[in-house]
């Protein structure tokens, strides 16, 4: 069975010269459900836009679900890879929560009874069915993190990979959201400085600073390791 994402040695720099990423290597199996923490500047989000070839490796390789990312797998890669943003203003834009569920499969060229049947176990996955008419715009953040996430789910990716979930959500806002990372089946990559989410929802904890992966394991573990965290500026509250 293919591990659903295999980083190799992988290098990036950015156009001004700094080096983003310094030969990470990360292997996440199928179903496995895997937290990415560090400070900022540790290179997690580049990481992360290398999952669905948005970022394109300077040296390195990234597999997933057995495909080597090149300029003709980028089709099959970006429909396993559900990537969700930091901000979900970023991934919302259509005039309703609908038409913004349904730009995927829409793009996909699905007829539309299946368009509508994804777009419903979309929102029915993410606890907002009663919101398809609603304007985007118009929600809390909370509502918006989980449109964003239904955004991704309608399009039935393999993966997902989300970017600082529960930034800028209020207590209710943020439990919801750990019962709904709890429930996906899908295998998963979040970026998070919310360590007590990391601990609620994530069985293994890859620690990223200065471009390179600086500890992996059992997530009870990595927590609980007082010195690896103060040295890397990271902070269970």
């Amino acid at each position: 069975m293919h591990h659903t994402i295999e980083v190799r040695d992988l290098q990036f720099n950015y156009p001004d010269g700094h080096a983003a990423l310094r030969g990470v290597a990360l292997s996440v199996a199928p179903g496995e459900k895997v937290a990415l923490v560090g400070p900022n500047g540790a290179g997690k989000s580049t990481l992360m836009l290398h999952l669905n070839g948005i970022l394109q490796a300077g040296a390195g390789e990234v597999i997933v679900c057995g495909l080597p990312i090149r300029r003709e797998t980028l089709g099959k890669v970006r429909a396993a890879v559900g990537l969700v943003f930091q901000d979900p203003d970023d991934q919302l834009f259509s005039p309703t929560v609908f038409e913004d569920v349904a730009f995927g499969p829409l793009h996909m060229g699905l007829p539309e009874a299946e368009v509508r049947e994804r777009v419903e176990r979309a929102l029915a996955a993410v606890g907002m069915s009663a919101y398809a008419q609603r304007v985007s715009h118009h929600l809390s953040v909370g509502e918006k993190k989980r449109i964003a996430i239904a955004t991704v789910l309608s399009m039935d990716p393999d993966i997902l990979v989300l970017d600082e979930p529960s930034a800028g959500l209020d207590p209710r806002a943020r439990r919801g959201l750990i019962q709904l990372l709890r429930d996906l089946p899908q295998t998963m990559l979040v970026s998070t400085h919310d360590l007590r989410l990391v601990g609620e929802v994530f069985p293994r904890t890859v620690v990223m600073d200065q471009g390179r992966v600086v500890a992996d394991g059992p997530t009870a573990q990595v927590l609980a390791d007082a010195a690896l965290l103060d040295a890397h500026g990271l902070e269970v509250y």
